[in-house]
């Protein structure tokens, strides 16, 4: 086995392309070849067998017949991708956009099976589609916003307020650019202070402190707890109690004696409260299992989730506890994880093909559906092996209907009739009795094929008459002899010899040893006139014998004719006229005819005696599995008569009545497994919460309230609680983590309360309200009195402190509902027509007709306010029928009968026409393509046979002598003879026609000059036969005829002229050259029961004489002309398809939960693009209906109060707002703080473009509302801020720029301008945005330094920057000059130093010296000029 390995990396096989696909037949089954060799890796040719190449496989033929059948199927061009650049990196800006591919599939299909087949067929007819185009990605296009408004007016008068200022969108984020900024800005704005009144002294409060508990040694307070605690292990309440110091201030702020603020009532110094605790929750659990148990790359990840529980519920506090589940995503990884299961989409068998879902309505009310045959439709179901879940199929879901194909019918088509037989035996190697059959035959021209509808049954080929004395052999007579005088004499009468052959019964010739039992021809007495004698003509053929059988009215007769060519001499004489007629009987058989007749094959029933097959075979394209019989009835009938015993029939030629045929395979029922089971619906989830008796009200310890002025031991406020259970639907105890989960909310825990004092006023509880009497307008009231001391003290009494009565309006009844919005679209009822014979066709789902639309109703009460619609006894509609009008296909007439041939000989057409009755409307199927006079045609190619019809000559007459000589009957004269057109048979020319029908260029001479020779001339024959003349024509050839002497001349008498006549062969006149001619391909014809699919394409095959007129094929035939085209071929009609649509989805969620102008939408898609003729797709694919009105109701908000201390002037207070449950019907964003502006106008249209050049991306423009806050505390109730774009045509190209403004010491402004100088935020490119700031960080403090415009500190000139080891300035140092001497000047160890400007010029003389600047390079400034 290593060896072997070696040998295969030691050679290699190299070939060559594919060649031609060859083959005999179109379509698989091919074969191509290629060259091919095996070669040694170092290069040299080595044998075959190291390598064992392959030179030819299979291939498929393409034929151009296979053009209509296949097709480049183009899908669509998918997303711009990026060209991977050879530079990994981008530029940092985008100028036109980046350069990209988009790809599409293309296929090559079957049309009909809509398969995939191979690339090669379809590029033999047309070059494949590009792949692949290029594209542009646009540059990422930012939203780009306004300058900002100037600020809004303070919203308050006096004290903090709020002002805006706002901004609108001028172009929309497109191609992935950054969203919009915030549109509004807010700054606090102080108008002024607010006037108040102002005193010499205010209590001032102080700030609560934390809550307490009492002290323990307090037994009594403990215990009073202890009944204040929770039963509840995630409660643990606790109330406690807090203060606060009440002070008296001066104006100045400081304190003073509580007497100067003295006042009837002070604020109080303590209250009760509830001890805060904190949300506590147990360690995470441990991570779950993945979702997602299988490896899978493509699919998502799962997910792992991990949980915690409360273990305390937090009390008084704002935090709020942590989450208690914590998901993550996961993959499951490991040795012992298996891949996913991967699901494919599975379907049902195509059910049967079906024509009429293919059926205009005009066919479809003919009643034209039995035996419809051609295209069709068929259509099967698509599921998915893992039910329910159908996103576990990969890839595109399959087709659910297709083209399909009924093969038609093709009738059996049969030859004419063969004349009748010879009497024969019926079986001539058992020659038995006396009795034979006489037999004629016909054969089968077009082999019948048994399709929808079609017998696929011939009719009887073989006819039989009885007859006596049968023989299987004959003598045929070919032709006479030459008459011979007897005993050798030149003249007188004679015999003529019959030259015979021996044939059988069906005419072929055979060995002549087989007629020794037949009668041999007798020789025929014959005369040959000697001079003088009186000269007959021959005898002319037979006629057509006048019946085809004899019976008792009817006799077969033929008739022969002679005539006299010359008189006798006197004392000769010419037989009378009826010697010169002769008539034989013929088909004197009887006109009893017989014949085997053949029923239908019966079903075919399993034959148990043959064991089952043990592999599948194809039977019609059907795999069958086992094999059974089929009989026919088969009986001998007599024509014009009926069944008679089979006697009468030839029993050898008796049809087969049994025979073996296939059963098609059993179909099992396909049931797909189990689905997993669905979650159990929400109604049963568990969990609510349960609250219990309020506990007794808890007041702060008396020992806290004893030092505060005017308190009373056992009474004053106080904070109760109450404890929380969480109970299932049936009152059972459930877990807490239930009721978080479902139930909302946890209820108050605790609630303030009062122990009544006894200077308090007691009253009783609230009584029920009074009932109501129904009338709008009318009031119910309820009540409550004092009680006890209180009724004696006067403050109780005090109506306004202390109503004993409320009065409230009663609810009112009366409303009235209003239509609202606009009408929806008509809608159909819901449900189909009946489903045809369980297959659902194309016009199932009900289209047209009748349907309702609906708009929508509120309901309102008396104050105008919206309420539920089922206070008006509404169901939320006003129906209206409606009605959707159904489509009219095109309407054409029946066929006319097609018109007569063209021509009576050779290749014509034939025509047909239909015309138009009525046109389609409300998209019906359109018409096919019409004449300026409404017609449609149908042109066909025909054929004539150019010997169907045929002239028949009667013999000439005798010759009339019309100059006298002076001898009688002889001289010049005229002769005639009759001629007639004649349709021309098997057994002959039968019946007389019009003349019109034969061809008039044709027709024979009915009479001619003649000469009657004197009874002592010679007399010749009749001209033979022109011999033919030899091809190609040119008069160098002749052709000639010649005639033979009958009588010889007397001695007196005139001698015989010349016999041979000769002429040269004239081209189109006595000699033509013949050719074929094909015609014209017919257009594609269907069988009469089809309506499109597979046709047939045929033309004609002429014969051409030279002249240019068809004649007879045979003239071609006998040249041996060759015969190369094909006749016919397929062809296809492609179908009209009509537009198939999905169901209608469900209807969707309503635009919007409440108001009055929400909408439902629903939709459907097309399933199958109309095709060919068939009605086109409606526009309407998506209907809208007006949801059912619902009241909106939210909270409104009121102003913030001033800020309030109970009974003080100053310190730790509260503010107060109202908020109230306001209903509305939607149409205003009324958020009262909050609220949108206005939309902004549309914005100008705008093109994508570069460099002003539009990109063709179409022009856009946008307007936007922004948000307006009224209280910064109400953040949260805001809308977020709009923004809508639309297409538009008359756009224009703009170019961003960045402006600056000049400097004003180290700042300027920068800001970006569009072209039409409108100032914006965003589209001009940051990273060409210019500097606004060029002050140095840190600031530049060195003496002699200055900020340069490099933003980098510098120092002056004449000084040298020495820099620190992390570059930068730690001083600047004055240069030294150094005076280097020239030649002259001999000082060259001074050195002097000057501050010169190293740009300007030196102001020495050339040739003195030269200063130097000596400057060290600092970090950065390796590159620095000096």
């Amino acid at each position: 086995m290593e060896n072997e390995g070696e040998e295969s990396t030691l050679y290699k096989i190299v070939t060559c392309p594919w060649g031609r696909c060859m083959g005999d037949g179109c379509g698989p089954g091919g074969i191509q070849t290629r060259a091919v060799w095996c070669a040694h890796v170092e290069g040299w040719t080595t044998l075959h067998t190291n390598c064992k190449p392959s030179n030819q496989q299979n291939c498929f033929k393409v034929c151009d017949w296979h053009k209509e059948l296949y097709d480049w199927r183009l899908g669509p061009w998918n997303q711009c991708q990026p060209v991977i650049s050879k530079s990994l990196e981008k530029p940092l800006e985008c100028v036109k956009g980046e350069e990209g591919i988009q790809v599409r599939e293309i296929t090559c299909i079957e049309k009909e099976k809509d398969v995939p087949a191979e690339d090669i067929i379809c590029e033999y007819f047309e070059p494949k589609p590009l792949l692949e185009q290029a594209c542009l990605i646009p540059c990422r296009q930012d939203c780009i916003v306004s300058e900002f408004s100037a600020w809004s007016e303070c919203s308050k008068t006096c004290g903090s307020g709020l002002q805006h200022r706002t901004r609108h969108v001028v172009a929309p984020p497109q191609f992935g650019g950054s969203g919009c900024p915030n549109l509004t800005e807010f700054q606090v704005c102080q108008s002024g202070p607010c006037e108040a009144e102002e005193r010499m002294y205010s209590l001032q409060v102080g700030p609560w402190s934390t809550c307490s508990m009492p002290h323990s040694r307090q037994v009594r307070q403990r215990n009073r707890n202890r009944q204040n605690r929770q039963e509840n292990k995630y409660w643990d309440i606790q109330i406690g109690y807090q203060t606060r110091e009440v002070m008296c201030v001066n104006k100045t702020g400081k304190a003073a004696d509580l007497s100067f603020c003295q006042q009837e009532k002070l604020p109080m110094t303590f209250q009760a409260c509830v001890m805060t605790k904190e949300c506590q929750v147990s360690e995470w659990s441990e991570w779950s299992p993945c979702s997602k148990t299988c490896h899978d790359t493509a699919s998502p990840k799962g997910t792992r989730m991990r949980t915690r529980l409360i273990r305390q519920f937090p009390i008084g506090s704002e935090k709020k506890c942590p989450e208690l589940e914590e998901k993550e995503p996961c993959v499951s990884q490991g040795d012992g994880v298996a891949p996913c299961a991967t699901y494919s989409w599975k379907t049902t068998e195509w059910t049967e093909c079906r024509v009429d879902p293919l059926l205009s309505q005009q066919d479809k009310r003919r009643g034209n559906q039995t035996a419809l045959c051609g295209g069709g439709v068929q259509t099967r179901e698509v599921y998915s092996p893992k039910p329910v879940d159908l996103k576990s199929c990969t890839g595109p879901v399959p087709n659910t209907t297709q083209l399909c194909h009924i093969p038609c019918p093709i009738e059996c088509e049969v030859s004419p009739w063969t004349a009748w037989g010879p009497c024969t035996y019926e079986n001539c190697n058992d020659q038995q009795g006396k009795k034979g059959f006489k037999l004629r035959k016909r054969r089968i021209t077009n082999e019948p094929t048994g399709g929808s509808g079609g017998s696929g049954n011939c009719p009887h080929l073989l006819e039989a008459i009885p007859c006596e004395e049968p023989s299987c052999y004959d003598w045929k007579a070919v032709r006479l002899g030459d008459c011979e005088p007897d005993n050798g004499k030149e003249c007188g009468p004679g015999t003529q010899v019959q030259e015979v052959v021996c044939i059988n019964s069906d005419g072929e010739e055979v060995d002549r040893q087989l007629c020794r039992d037949a009668i041999f021809p007798i020789p025929v007495a014959c005369d040959v006139p000697c001079p003088k004698d009186c000269v007959l003509s021959m005898w002319s053929t037979w006629s057509s014998c006048s019946h085809t059988c004899s019976g008792k009215t009817t006799e077969g007769k033929q008739i022969r004719a002679r005539s006299i060519l010359a008189y006798a001499g006197e004392e000769g004489k010419c037989p009378n006229s009826s010697a010169l007629q002769e008539v034989r009987s013929c088909n004197e058989h009887p006109c009893t005819v017989y014949h085997w007749q053949t029923g239908p094959w019966g079903q075919c029933i399993e034959d148990t005696s043959v064991s089952s097959f043990n592999t599948t075979a194809a039977w019609n394209g059907e795999a069958s599995c086992s094999v059974g019989m089929q009989t026919r009835k088969v009986i001998c009938v007599r024509v014009n008569v009926g069944q008679v015993g089979p006697k009468k029939c030839p029993e050898s030629l008796r049809p087969e009545t049994v025979r073996p045929c296939l059963l098609p395979c059993r179909k099992d029922c396909i049931v797909t497994p189990y689905s997993d089971w669905t979650s159990c619906p929400s109604s049963c989830k568990e969990g609510m919460w349960k609250t219990h008796k309020w506990r007794r009200c808890q007041l702060v310890p008396w020992s806290v309230q004893q030092d505060s002025p005017g308190a009373q031991e056992g009474c004053g406020p106080g904070r109760q609680a109450r404890a929380i259970t969480c109970r299932r639907q049936d009152g059972g105890q459930a877990s807490i983590h239930e009721c978080l989960r479902y139930a909302g909310p946890v209820p108050a825990l605790t609630q303030a309360c009062q122990m009544p004092c006894q200077d308090d006023c007691q009253l009783t509880s609230w009584s029920r309200f009074s009932s109501c009497n129904g009338d709008c307008g009318a009031v119910r009231t309820r009540k409550r009195a004092i009680v006890g001391k209180s009724k004696k003290k006067e403050k109780c009494k005090n109506s306004h402190l202390y109503p004993l009565i409320e009065t409230q309006y009663c609810p009112c009844d009366k409303y009235n509902a209003q239509p609202v919005g606009n009408w929806s679209d008509c809608i159909l009822p819901e449900g189909k027509a009946e489903v045809l014979l369980g297959m659902k066709v194309q016009g199932d789902v009900k289209e047209c007709g009748q349907g309702y639309r609906y708009q929508a109703m509120a309901c309102y009460d008396q104050n105008g306010r919206l309420v539920e619609t089922s206070r008006c006894n509404s169901h939320g509609y006003i129906e209206e029928a409606c009605i959707i009008p159904c489509p009219s296909d095109c309407k054409l007439s029946e066929w006319s009968n097609w018109s007569r041939c063209s021509k009576s000989c050779g290749s014509g057409v034939k025509v047909r026409s239909k015309w138009l009755r009525e046109k389609p409307y409300n998209g019906g199927r359109p018409c096919p393509k019409l004449d300026h006079v409404n017609q449609v045609y149908e042109v066909v190619p025909c054929h004539s046979d150019c010997s169907q019809y045929i002239w028949v000559t009667e013999p000439w007459s005798i010759c009339k002598v019309t100059f006298v000589n002076t001898r009688d009957n002889c001289g010049e004269g005229v002769q005639t003879r009759k001629v007639r057109c004649m349709q021309n048979t098997a057994d002959g020319p039968s019946d007389h026609v019009e003349d019109y029908l034969c061809d008039p260029e044709e027709m024979p001479l009915g009479s001619r000059e003649c000469k009657l020779p004197c009874p002592e001339d010679c007399v010749v024959s009749e001209w033979g036969p022109w011999t033919r003349c030899s091809l190609p024509c040119n008069q160098s050839n002749f052709r000639q005829r010649s005639a033979d002497p009958i009588r010889q001349p007397a001695e007196e008498g005139r001698a015989c002229p010349d016999a041979v006549e000769k002429e040269p062969c004239n081209l189109n006149k006595n000699c033509f050259h013949y050719d074929y001619n094909v015609t014209d391909w017919s257009t594609c014809q269907l069988s009469e029961k089809a309506v499109c699919g597979n046709g047939i394409k045929t033309r004609m095959l002429d014969c051409v004489r030279s002249d240019g007129k068809s004649v007879n094929l045979k003239y071609c035939e006998e040249l041996g002309l060759e015969k190369t085209w094909q006749m016919n071929t397929s062809c296809m009609v492609e179908c009209p398809v009509n537009c198939q649509l999905s169901d209608w989805s469900p209807w969707s969620e309503c635009s919007q939960t409440c108001g009055l102008t929400g909408k439902m939408i629903r939709r459907r898609t097309v399933t199958q693009p109309f095709q060919g003729d068939g009605r086109p797709c409606p526009a309407l694919m998506e209907q809208s209906k007006p949801c059912p009105v619902k009241p909106c109701y939210q909270w409104r908000y009121g102003p913030w109060s001033a800020c309030q201390v109970q009974d003080a002037q100053c310190g730790e207070g509260t503010r107060t707002r109202n908020i109230s449950c306001v209903v509305s019907d939607g149409s205003a964003d009324d958020f009262s703080d909050c609220y949108l502006k206005d939309w902004s106008s549309w914005s100008l249209c705008q093109l994508t473009c570069v460099n002003g050049e539009d990109l063709g991306f179409g022009g856009i423009q946008v307007r936007s509302r922004a948000v307006i806050i009224q209280e910064l505390e109400n953040q949260h109730l805001c809308p977020e801020q709009k923004l809508e774009t639309k297409s538009c045509d008359d756009g224009q190209c703009y170019e961003y720029k960045w402006m600056a403004s000049a400097w004003k010491g180290s700042s300027r402004t920068v800001w970006c301008q569009r072209s039409d100088g409108v100032n914006v935020t965003g589209g001009c490119l940051v990273v060409r945005q210019p500097d606004a700031d060029r002050s140095c960080n840190p600031p530049c403090s060195q003496p002699h330094s200055y900020c340069s415009e490099t933003r980098t500190c510098s120092c002056e000139e004449g000084y040298t920057e020495v820099m620190s080891s992390n570059g930068t300035l730690e001083q600047c140092t004055l240069i030294p000059v150094m005076v280097i001497p020239t030649v002259e000047d001999k000082r060259g160890d001074v050195k002097t130093s000057r501050a010169v400007h190293p740009t300007q010029p030196s102001s020495n003389p050339v040739g003195r010296g030269r200063t130097w600047f000596l400057q060290p390079f600092g970090p950065g400034e390796a590159t620095r000029q000096c």
